[in-house]
């Protein structure tokens, strides 16, 4: 079996900047694997004119601050930055970070491998495009979200190096069984794409404590329903859960976390769940 990857995921509204880079950097020193900031230009849940720091230059901020994880956002949205300039930033941020950037977008594939790019669509436009210097890595890892079954989960097969989604197990198995045809129909060796779950949990020692405590999560964010899928309860609870995703090949989990950040979920996480769940 694979091995299992954790990355924290902190939401970028409702905070202030020094309890945003102290909780990046507990988590880089408890030697997760990644660290990730969504995209949005307003606050995604509760109200949307709440506080909110920007992805890209969170996670270059992020990128002189830690050591270890690696970093991206999931997904950066494409409609809000031209391409090109989206493989300009990313390239910078893996030489600042030493090599650790992944790509969270669409497609800026050829760019970011060295190619001369010229392009002409109602959206975009490249008049032989090249970028100098390259990343660092030699093959910066693109990620994408989603699981769209006609257009998005066609786009992974063909250009993905991670697929990030978000469902029950249940409803994983069927997109990821759909993810299979798509890369049989491009030929692609659907193992060359690395699975990972994008899950909301808090942890503590039983369910309604934890309940409590996501709840006084929410409202300090302002949200009054949250139907996505939860993981609340105790590290054994968790590692059960965790267990049946891996158990359908979804071994990178990422965990959204809200502000005021969780330390104990944090801390808990990879100290207790992960060897439960299977390193």
């Amino acid at each position: 079996m694979a091995k299992l990857k954790l990355g924290i995921l902190l939401w970028g509204q409702c905070t202030d900047w020094p309890a945003m880079l102290a909780a990046a950097r507990r988590v880089d020193e408890l030697g997760y694997d990644h660290l990730w900031a969504a995209d949005h230009l307003l606050a995604d849940w509760g109200d949307p004119h709440q506080p909110l720091f920007e992805g890209w230059t969170t996670i270059a901020a992020w990128a002189t601050a830690t050591q270890r994880a690696r970093l991206g956002l999931t997904v950066g949205a494409n409609t809000l930055r031209n391409p090109g300039l989206v493989a300009k930033m990313v390239t910078t941020i893996d030489h600042v970070s030493g090599g650790r950037a992944i790509c969270g977008l669409g497609i800026v594939r050829r760019l970011l491998d060295g190619e001369e790019v010229s392009h002409a669509s109602a959206r975009y436009q490249f008049d032989r495009a090249r970028h100098a210097p390259r990343p660092l890595q030699a093959h910066l890892p693109l990620l994408i979200g989603g699981v769209g079954e006609r257009r998005t989960l066609r786009i992974v097969a063909r250009h993905a190096d991670m697929w990030n989604a978000i469902g029950t197990v249940e409803e994983l198995t069927h997109k990821d069984a759909v993810l299979r045809e798509h890369c049989e129909a491009v030929g692609r060796d659907h193992r060359e794409i690395e699975r990972t779950l994008d899950i909301k949990l808090l942890i503590r020692d039983d369910e309604a404590e934890a309940r409590r405590a996501w709840d006084a999560l929410m409202r300090a964010n302002r949200v009054e329903h949250f139907g996505e899928p939860l993981l609340l309860g105790s590290p054994e609870r968790v590692a059960e859960a965790l267990r049946r995703y891996r158990s359908i090949g979804f071994h990178t989990v990422i965990i959204e976390l809200p502000a005021p950040y969780d330390l104990e979920t944090i801390e808990r996480l990879i100290g207790e769940v992960r060897p439960l769940a299977g390193e």
